[in-house]
């Protein structure tokens, strides 16, 4: 049985299958990618530029080959499949103008007898470990900040992303860059952690996915001295402040928590609402989510599709199930049918105590969950009570007062009057089991580089 493969969460067909690679092949493409760094990790920026220019040219002509690709491999709607292309075209075209600016030296002014900078220099290998909900966007904010350093990329996909791997790849291949400054591998977790990881030729790692994935690769990386970047889970809490900004929030509730079909971990997980307010958003909020259908992924009218696979939306439904069984309220949803493949409704949960899974696992799907709250000092200390600590939204008619309230809940990014979201502009990244490090931004290339010193003595 193939590891990887092109499952169609929509119909539960197998579509396509891949090998998986051999210990042998997989050494020489480490082998390959170290070679090309050599002379990849000396052209002049201005070449690395012109070919992310040309990648993005490439990825635009092909928006909806690419598109479809991801719909029919995790069920992504092909609208929303569209604009996280339009992402991973802003984040080649951001890098391609700005990477010059973000590598410059450094001068120390205040350096003793002499002058001083600092600069910023590739490192070499790096190996990427991608997850399959953002099958584009998820690759291109970690390999394109990192191409334009000048360090060469190995990427190991998810493994039912595998024609969305290959796409990348050639797409590179198709730009002008060199065959191995970015190679796509389809190798087992052993394999990554036996082989790629320990090789003292991969610098460094990143990984976006679970909480679980993570952990163990930074525990292999720790053995061997790697630096890791890790984008994990999120328990994601979006406060509502006042009663004139609830239209506003129920918007942006419904966009947060189930765009994706939910499969974000930045998503509005936990919906937190004052009880002076709370029935009036529950009866919108409730409604709002009622109005959203189950359509054909590759419809033009579809907002979700099915989940990414049977065994994501089963698993789902057990910590469903696990809260209605001990209390909690469901309103609406909570259906599934692993007959009709990944199919899973939006699903609305009230009643949340810290007995349920619910409570404190992250909920990867269509499952939104509102608390109420007494006061804005219970909703701080809920929306912090959790390991997790991506982002928050926070609505309120009064932007200062919901920037004070922001700044209280600990997580990596605060959005405020509107969903926790992305661009190539903002850096990404959470704290506490979140992960470590930051994506995106100047600070996507701050990570994997070799901030050197360079000390030249006063005459």
């Amino acid at each position: 049985m193939a590891d990887y493969k092109v499952t169609n969460p929509a119909t539960g067909e197998v579509e396509a299958e891949f090998a998986t690679l051999t210990d042998d092949q997989l050494s020489a493409t480490l082998d390959h990618a170290a070679e090309t760094f050599t002379s990849w990790s000396k052209t002049e920026l201005s070449e690395r530029a012109d070919l992310l220019r040309r990648a993005a040219a490439i990825y635009e002509e092909r928006k909806d080959e690419l598109a479809t690709i991801i719909t029919r491999e995790m069920g992504k709607p092909m609208t929303q499949a569209r604009s996280e292309l339009d992402i991973v075209i802003s984040i080649f075209h951001y890098y391609a103008d700005h990477g010059a600016e973000f590598l410059a030296d450094e001068p120390i002014t205040d350096s003793p007898d002499g002058s001083a900078v600092m600069q910023s220099r590739p490192v070499g290998v790096l190996l990427g470990i991608m997850p399959w909900n953002f099958p584009y966007y998820q690759v291109a904010r970690f390999a394109v900040p990192n191409l334009m350093i000048g360090n060469t990329i190995m990427l190991k996909h998810a493994s039912q992303c595998p024609e969305s791997a290959a796409a990348m790849e050639q797409i590179f291949r198709d730009a002008g860059f060199p065959q191995h400054a970015y190679t796509n591998v389809y190798a087992s977790s052993a394999q990554i952690a036996d082989i790629v990881i320990p090789d003292p030729r991969v610098a460094g790692i990143s990984l976006t996915g679970s909480e679980r994935a993570g952990t163990k690769v930074a525990a292999v990386a720790g053995e061997n001295l790697k630096k890791v970047v890790l984008e994990l889970g999120g328990n994601d809490p979006l406060l509502v402040l006042d009663r004139e900004i609830l239209p506003a929030a129920v918007k942006g509730a419904v966009q947060g928590r189930m765009a994706n079909a939910g499969q974000a971990c930045n998503a509005a997980k936990r919906v937190i609402v004052p009880a002076e307010f709370y029935d009036d958003f529950l009866e919108q909020f409730q409604q709002a989510l009622s109005e959203i259908k189950l359509l054909d992924p590759l419809s033009e009218e579809a907002f979700i599709g099915p989940m990414s696979s049977a065994q994501a939306a089963e698993d789902l439904h057990e910590q469903v199930q696990d809260a209605v069984e001990k209390g909690a309220t469901l309103h609406l949803g909570g259906d599934f049918d692993q007959r009709r493949g990944a199919w899973y409704q939006p699903t609305l949960l009230t009643g949340i105590t810290r007995e349920m899974r619910a409570y404190g696992e992250e909920l990867f799907g269509p499952v939104a969950m509102v608390y109420k709250v007494a006061d804005e000092e219970e909703a701080v200390k809920l929306a912090n009570d959790t390991q997790y600590g991506l982002s928050a939204s926070v609505f309120a008619t009064d932007v200062e007062h919901a920037q004070r309230i922001g700044e209280q809940i600990h997580t990596g990014m605060i959005f405020v009057n509107e969903p926790a979201g992305t661009s190539a502009q903002l850096p990404f990244g959470g704290v506490k089991r979140s992960g470590v490090g930051r994506e995106l931004g100047p600070y996507g290339m701050a990570e994997f580089v070799n901030k050197r010193l360079v000390k030249i003595a006063g005459r």
